[in-house]
């Protein structure tokens, strides 16, 4: 990443004296790192609490400090606006009928980060969750802020996701697959439970193709960051998965 080019405007450092920066401060679309908000610091509950609640999240390389991004436009999945096609239906219905088959929230997230670090993605070389980053967040896990979503199929883990929750703000990170589809019964069994608790909004960073087929669309940061400050005060959801929420997503089995 271009980050000492002549025209790049001032990268501010993060340290134990200096805080991240108001996420409004960010790199603007004509820099060469639209939404680059800051450099430096460790990644450790307080700092990853912090930066949530101010809209912003880590995301770097090896061999490269550790940055901070707050981007404009921000990618989010409303709750509401979940699409999903007829095919996707299909799978769903074979999977909440079938008894070999279940969600689980946060039982073994070491692994479901592990897979998302491993996981092969179309364009991509290599991953952005460095071991040190796979420490942070299993703590920030432990410490309650960062969640699994687990598709479980004869007592093997298929496919999931995992994110980070802050009252009632929720910021998605990562999915993976080793059966297909299984990140989509993961992101599913997700809104699905949102909708059951009150969350409106997934933050999912970045525009995808992907995301934008199962209905993201981008608001501005500034939309954003209201939507983020009204929730993330609100009590945290219970993280448990009744299989009673699907009907959050798609009518009832019998109905489909």
């Amino acid at each position: 990443m271009p980050l000492n080019k002549p025209s790049s405007p001032a990268l501010p450092w993060v340290d134990d004296k200096t805080p991240l920066p108001p996420p409004e401060q960010a790199w603007g679309a004509q820099s060469p790192a639209p939404g680059l908000l800051a450099a430096g610091g460790r990644l450790d509950t307080p700092i990853l609490k912090h930066a949530y609640q101010q809209g912003c999240f880590p995301w770097y390389s090896d061999n490269q400090p550790i940055l901070w991004w707050s981007p404009d436009p921000r990618m989010v999945l409303y709750t509401d606006a979940f699409e999903i096609k007829r095919s996707l239906k299909k799978i769903l219905k074979k999977f909440i009928q079938s008894d070999s088959c279940e969600i689980r929230f946060d039982s073994c997230f070491s692994d479901v980060i592990e897979h998302c670090a491993h996981a092969d993605r179309a364009g991509q070389n290599g991953t952005w969750i460095l071991p040190e980053m796979i420490d942070a967040y299993v703590q920030f896990h432990r410490d309650g802020f960062a969640h699994s979503v687990e598709v479980w199929e004869n007592n093997q883990l298929i496919g999931g996701l995992y994110g980070v929750c802050i009252g009632k703000a929720m910021f998605g990170e990562s999915m993976f697959s080793l059966q297909t589809d299984a990140s989509k019964i993961a992101l599913a069994a997700l809104v699905a439970f949102c909708k059951t608790s009150g969350i409106q909004m997934i933050d999912c960073q970045q525009n995808t193709r992907h995301l934008a087929s199962l209905g993201g669309q981008e608001i501005t940061r500034a939309d954003f960051l209201f939507q983020i400050a009204k929730t993330r005060e609100l009590p945290s959801p219970n993280w448990r998965f009744d299989p009673l929420y699907w009907n959050q997503v798609i009518p009832s089995p019998q109905k489909l």
